[in-house]
């Protein structure tokens, strides 16, 4: 089917609309004005609906044999809610990548949990984590710590997660709010986070400034009914700010494997 110029062009244009009615709706329904605040109880109870099911598929999916083994530390984003299905997430995208750009199976095993805060992460994650030895690791959580900011806590809890990750990890800062008053806790995890990672060696995706500058198209478009977990836009945002980071993990360890395949040529013919 051939789809018109003019259907093109009002498609982006669509777009922006419905996300400024469904941002408007959020803002007014946030502050208890009828009838937008049942509308925004109604939007976050139909992404609820979806945890179960999401967390399902990945422990499904978890089971499946792969020649790499791909592990997600994480919260709601990494589980995808939000997304059209559980593979839309910004994990199930960066999985894909990893098929294509390797040539080889992968194996996923998502150990995120919706709602996770790094305290739970470190005493839930973790524990499981320790078991597992993957070949590629992403790290995306405390966007959930926010709501009950507790700097020192935080600080606590993410150098401990970082100080169970192999070197080849690669870890995200918090992504941007938005609003002044979070994005000024935003600000104070992130300077923690990186200070953490530094220390440990980590690689950090820098998610805040990625989202950042999506600007107000971005809000308009990137995100789900709740106004708060991206949706497949949002998703591929957050993939593509992984990729280099990724990409250098990747080199990095084909160069290791190879110094180590020489190694051992070299002393087998001594």
């Amino acid at each position: 089917m051939t789809v018109s110029p003019i259907a093109r062009t009002d498609a982006p244009r669509q777009s922006l609309t419905a996300g400024a009615r469904l941002a408007a709706s959020t803002v007014l329904g946030s502050f208890g004005v009828r009838p937008f605040r049942a509308r925004v109880i109604e939007n976050r109870s139909t992404l609820n609906e979806t945890l179960p099911i999401h967390s399902k598929w990945w422990r499904d999916h978890a089971k499946a044999d792969g020649e790499l083994l791909y592990v997600a530390i994480g919260d709601s984003a990494a589980q995808g809610i939000g997304a059209s299905r559980p593979d839309r997430s910004y994990v199930g995208m960066i999985a894909d990548e990893l098929r294509e750009s390797t040539g080889r199976s992968v194996r996923v095993v998502n150990l995120s949990v919706s709602g996770a805060t790094t305290a739970l992460a470190v005493r839930d994650q973790l524990p499981r984590f320790r078991g597992l030895r993957p070949d590629v690791v992403t790290v995306s959580i405390g966007a959930n710590d926010i709501a009950d900011w507790d700097p020192v806590r935080f600080d606590r809890n993410i150098r401990s997660i970082f100080a169970e990750l192999p070197l080849h990890a690669v870890v995200a800062d918090l992504p941007c709010f938005h609003f002044p008053h979070n994005e000024r806790k935003v600000a104070e995890a992130n300077r923690m986070l990186r200070a953490a990672a530094r220390e440990h060696g980590l690689v950090v995706v820098g998610l805040h400034e990625a989202t950042r500058r999506q600007g107000l198209r971005g809000i308009l478009t990137q995100f789900a009914r709740d106004m708060f977990h991206p949706n497949d836009h949002g998703y591929a945002v957050w993939a593509d700010a992984f990729r280099p980071a990724l990409e250098g993990v990747l080199r990095s360890r084909r160069r290791e494997s190879m110094t180590s395949l020489s190694r051992i040529i070299d002393r087998r013919a001594a």
